[in-house]
């Protein structure tokens, strides 16, 4: 009995080994998996045989970047954060606009719309903060906040009225229509991209967008591309051809 007992506590802990080895094997194997899928989530690029135009988008938070090896890299074109809201600007607009320009990109400049805010007051804060220049690519309107959270309310019909005021103020600055950089959330909430007739800007990694329902211009399709040449991830952009 004492034998049959010790050979069963003998198979009991071997089995004990080989599960805890066959657990230790799928750790491994869910590691190298994760590892793998985040390397591919932050290095990957579109085709560029697919989308010949590829550029980024650059503000504050990038720090420092070295625009001569974005050049190098095959970024053709860089949209520059710019302003937000009715008072705020990037502190890096200025710096990352001029070494853009030097280093021989296409650029454009990019605000953030804030629908809880008078249209003239951001139209003023825009136009202050971007020069008006033809050769500049369309400015781009960033719509993702939505007015929910806003301190007084307001309506849908407010938010899509106000807002046309602020693309018309932009527009006469800027002498050319902007582009709308619209997010899915704020799709979802006011239908913008069938309302209003201008260029679309789309957002979603690694996956083509169709959530605004009617062709896009730009897509940024990597919003942290792994690089060298900036101390965060890159917002990466390309231009539908």
């Amino acid at each position: 009995m004492a034998a049959r007992g010790g050979k069963q506590r003998k198979r009991a802990r071997l089995s004990g080994v080989a599960r805890l080895r066959s657990l230790g094997v799928l750790l491994l194997v869910a590691l190298v998996a994760g590892a793998w899928t985040w390397w591919q989530m932050h290095h990957w690029l579109p085709d560029r045989a697919v989308f010949p135009m590829q550029g980024v988008e650059i503000g504050v938070d990038d720090g420092d970047v070295n625009w001569d090896s974005l050049k190098a890299i095959g970024v053709d074109f860089a949209y520059i954060d710019a302003s937000a809201s009715a008072f705020a600007r990037d502190p890096r607009f200025v710096a990352n606009f001029d070494a853009a320009r030097a280093a021989k990109m296409q650029v454009g400049a990019v605000h953030r719309y804030d629908p809880c805010q008078p249209a003239d007051k951001q139209a003023a804060n825009f136009v202050t903060t971007v020069p008006r220049d033809a050769s500049l690519l369309p400015p781009a309107v960033e719509l993702d906040m939505l007015a929910d959270n806003c301190p007084v309310h307001v309506s849908d019909a407010k938010v899509e009225s106000e807002l046309m005021t602020f693309l018309n103020q932009i527009e006469t600055h800027a002498g050319k229509p902007v582009i709308l950089k619209v997010t899915s959330r704020f799709e979802a909430r006011y239908g913008i991209a069938h309302k209003l007739d201008r260029n679309l800007w789309l957002v979603r990694d690694r996956l083509m967008p169709d959530y605004a329902g009617r062709p896009w211009t730009l897509w940024t399709a990597n919003t942290s591309l792994a690089n060298e040449v900036a101390q965060d991830d890159l917002r990466w952009v390309v231009v539908q051809p």
